[in-house]
């Protein structure tokens, strides 16, 4: 018979009961009922005192278990002494010599309750491939079925036995009934292994742990509220035909509700026998397809825990003995609260039962420890999975005293030695289920640019955080004024390191402009018609730059560098002297010898020479309001001498002919924080007028100077960055490799990441690149599309193409080790949809080896798997091939 037809048919589990001894340990447990008091860390046999416990066939338990379930078990002799209809009276008498007992029909095993729903997994993992439904369910195939039952159990001190009473007044009449069917007593007597460590418990402790009556005498029974899985029923008749599961079918009459220890909270739903009679082969094979409820705005842990929830040896951990490896000694632990509140909701989410779970217990448990995932705004699923990750690890931690390492440096060592060193004394200090299987070696090279001094380290990783292309680079639009006289405005628009600095914006600049070597660059933002800052220690981040921003390159000879700053500032003529009408782009020059007014002026007219109009253009206007057709020269303008005071004093005879239009005399120039004192331009100016960076002239437009010159020109100051709001963008896609190389290139540490070089004995902007040095056998990948700075917040919507069934990371991987492989498949993702603030997080998920499902909170559905790659997928979750 195959193993899927020999589980159907035998399997038998029964008493699914809470804690044998919880009456007796009341006193000595907290609030959790998961937590087992510190006075009893040492007991190993109370790891098990919370769970349920379920009756198999001890056959199909040698069948169907894994070696690492083999474990020692106590056998007991079961008979049933009943003499009455209305009770039920059993006998469990400890067997010694257990080699003479063989293997038959009528031996069981006792085991706890995440045994059972591993083996479930087991089965559900090799037959998934399994489609055909219909021919599992014929005449000779036999289908599970859950009933509560009350049990009294009490200990025969003379005899050293266990007795168990089942009272027909004390449970719904069907349900007495197959309990009768079980233990009826025409039937030869019943094996029972235990190997949930539960029976044992009664004998471990002495009369005096047991619980005293009003009058202080012992009590002799004990009331047990079980969850009982039953007696089979037979498929004959049925047809094989599946039913629809109806909501009515899965509620408890009032007669049939049973509490356990006086709460419904972990009462699984009574399933009629109608409902396993057509549907039981889809309620096994639904294991793990649990939604969870979503208690609001909490899609983001729900989304993270589905993928952990399906991490294949994870679950078979937290389905195991994990309580055995609960650390509370741990000061960076929950004193193992975090692992118990995540063991407790994944095997909830393992239970054959079809409704969503609302996570209460866990959210809170989780809101103790990281205040910032308390209440009920969205969050970020990635840092809810890095934190619970850490968590878990730390009360999970094997280790319970960390010693002390001296990091050694390689001295020449070989990478191999050094490497293996290195994850030694990880292992030393951290050793759970979370370091098996998700956690990583780093091979990272430290290069100090001055001595060239290398420093290799090999360092933890838990997940990788990929940047997709998008978020490593930025695009930046600046306009470029040249100071030259000759040369109009331009606009630029460069790609520099998104974490860059202004060097890389200035070396971009260059380029772009071709910028002669004995030029250079001032960058200033531009607010309100005037220079808000200028940009002038080249380290500054480029984070400072806003896109919003409007920035300004001034092109300026690279001699003048020492020379005074002057900023000339536009104003348009108002009758009124303080009226707000600045306009345009500011213009800068620097001048290394200001002698009077005509210094100033000589200057402006120079660098706002390209923006005058053509002379037909001029003509024309002034032919049209004051007779004027002739445009000067710039000899006629400036004169040809370097004495600007002589030219002033030779000014009054040329202002009077009638044959030049003299714009100098149309521009006035007043000194800003002077209370604007107007120049005299013939009038030297004195050395309180100036100040280190030199003076902001304030430059008055007459209207006849406004329409002989281009001022759009300098009207036209666009954004760093203007986002395309209301446009279709082309949709962006990047390959997972790419953004893994972008991840792994050399670059260089930020002003903030300076390196202390040992040789050079002081910090050092040195060059760091990372390489893959040990992969984990489960490789989370977090692809970072929110990029948060001093201004900006950003969600990038790249499609990112990634492999489903063959990841393959061996040309990543620095370390050729032939005995690992360096293939992965996916089994799960992370999704988010919206923008940044707000949106939804749902989970895909691998069923199996072929199925895919979506679990969006409470519903979960089948979905193909060419609809699994998305713009939205957020965290990726690998296992090794």
């Amino acid at each position: 018979m195959s193993l899927v037809r020999f589980l159907l048919s035998q399997t038998l589990p029964f008493l699914a009961m809470d804690n044998f001894f919880s009456d007796y340990l009341s006193d000595d447990f907290d609030s959790s009922p998961y937590r087992p008091h510190r006075r009893f860390l040492q007991d190993h046999d109370l790891d098990f005192a919370h769970e349920r416990v379920y009756l198999l066939p001890y056959r199909w338990l040698v069948e169907a278990a894994d070696e690492a379930d083999r474990r020692e078990g106590v056998l007991y002799t079961v008979t049933c002494n009943s003499d009455s209809d209305s009770e039920i009276l059993l006998h469990l008498r400890k067997e010694e010599e257990r080699h003479k007992i063989g293997v038959s029909g009528r031996q069981y095993a006792l085991v706890p309750e995440g045994f059972w729903l591993r083996t479930l997994k087991r089965y559900n993992d090799s037959n998934n491939g399994v489609k055909d439904v219909g021919s599992l369910s014929n005449a000779e195939d036999f289908l599970l079925e859950l009933f509560p039952l009350q049990v009294k159990i009490f200990v025969s001190w003379e005899t050293t036995s266990l007795e168990a009473k089942i009272s027909q007044k004390e449970n719904v009449a069907d349900f007495y009934e197959k309990a009768c069917d079980i233990f009826n007593s025409s039937y030869n007597p019943m094996h029972i292994w235990d190997f949930s460590g539960q029976t044992t418990q009664f004998f471990l402790n002495d009369k005096s742990r047991l619980p005293l009556d009003s009058s202080g005498q012992s009590v002799k029974e004990v009331t047990l509220e079980l969850q009982v899985h039953g007696l089979p029923d037979s498929m004959r008749g049925n047809g094989g035909n599946e039913m629809i599961l109806d909501r009515s079918q899965m509620e408890c009459s009032r007669s049939g509700s049973v509490t356990m220890n006086g709460s419904t909270d972990n009462v699984p739903p009574c399933i009629t026998a109608n409902y396993f009679r057509g549907s039981s082969y889809r309620a096994i094979r639904s294991l793990g397809l649990t939604g969870l409820q979503n208690l609001g705005n909490t899609c983001f842990m729900n989304s993270a825990i589905q993928c952990l929830a399906h991490t294949p040896k994870l679950v078979d951990f937290f389905l195991g003995d994990y309580h055995k490896e609960i650390n509370y000694e741990n000061p960076l632990g929950m004193n193992g609260e975090l692992a118990l509140a995540f063991g407790d909701l994944l095997r909830k989410l393992w239970v054959p039962r079809a409704m969503p779970i609302a996570p209460r217990t866990f959210k809170t448990k989780l809101a103790n420890f990281a205040p910032q995932f308390s209440g009920y705004s969205q969050h970020d699923s990635q840092e809810l999975l890095a934190f619970l990750l850490d968590g878990l690890h730390e009360d999970l931690n094997r280790v319970k005293r960390k010693p002390y390492h001296e990091v050694k440096d390689a001295d020449g060592r070989p990478d191999e030695e050094v490497a293996e060193e290195y994850w030694r004394n990880h292992l030393a200090r951290n050793d759970s289920i979370v370091v098996d299987l998700c956690q990583g070696q780093f091979r990272s090279t430290l290069v100090c640019p001055i001595c060239k001094k290398v420093s290799i380290t090999f360092d933890p990783f838990m997940y990788l955080s990929l940047p997709l292309p998008s978020t490593t680079i930025r695009t930046m639009t600046l306009t470029v004024i040249s100071t030259d006289g000759i040369t109009l405005p331009s606009t630029l628009t460069v790609t520099v390191p998104k974490c860059g600095t202004l060097k890389d914006l200035i070396g971009a600049l260059s380029t772009s402009c071709s910028l002669r070597e004995d030029e250079t660059l001032l960058l200033a933002e531009i607010y309100r018609n005037k220079i808000l800052r200028v940009f002038e220690n080249p380290s500054d981040s480029l984070g400072d730059i806003r896109d919003q921003d409007k920035v300004v390159a001034y092109r300026m000879p690279k001699d003048t560098e020492t020379t005074p700053l002057v900023v000339f500032v536009h104003e348009r003529s108002v009758e009124n002297f303080g009226k707000e009408s600045l306009f345009g782009i500011p213009l800068v020059t620097r001048l290394s010898n200001i002698s009077c007014g005509y210094d100033v002026q000589r200057e402006f007219m120079k660098i706002i020479n390209p923006f005058l109009m053509r002379a037909k253009d001029v003509s024309d206007d002034y032919e049209n309001n004051e007779g004027i057709s002739k445009r000067p020269s710039e000899d006629d303008e400036l004169g040809d001498t370097t004495n600007s005071c002589a030219i002033g004093n030779d000014a009054d005879s040329i202002v009077g002919t009638d044959d030049g239009i003299h714009l100098s005399t149309d521009f006035e120039f007043y000194l800003h924080g002077m209370e604007n004192a107007k120049l005299i331009l013939d009038k030297p100016l004195t050395v309180t007028t100036l100040t280190r960076k030199g003076p902001e002239i304030v430059v008055v437009w007459s209207d006849k100077m406004l329409k002989m010159y281009n001022t759009s020109l300098l009207d036209s100051l666009p954004e760093v960055f203007k986002s395309q709001l209301f446009t279709k963008r082309i949709q962006e896609s990047v390959s997972i490799y790419k953004c893994l190389e972008a991840f792994l290139k050399e670059e260089p540490l930020g002003p903030e990441d300076m390196w202390y070089c040992p040789t050079c004995k002081k910090p050092q902007q040195a060059t760091k690149k990372l390489d893959l040095w040990r992969l984990p056998e489960v490789l989370v990948v977090h692809l970072k599309r929110f990029s948060y700075s001093r201004y900006l917040k950003n969600k990038l919507e790249t499609f990112v193409d990634f492999p489903i069934n063959n990841l393959d990371l061996s040309t990543y991987v620095a370390y050729g080790n032939s005995q690992s492989t360096n293939r992965y498949v996916l089994y799960a993702i992370s999704c988010h949809y919206g923008g940044l603030g707000g949106g939804h997080y749902t989970a895909f998920v691998r069923y199996g080896d072929d199925k895919w499902y979506d679990f969006d909170d409470s519903r979960v559905e089948a979905v193909n798997e060419d609809t699994i790659k998305t713009p939205a997928a957020y965290v990726l979750f690998y296992r090794k091939v």
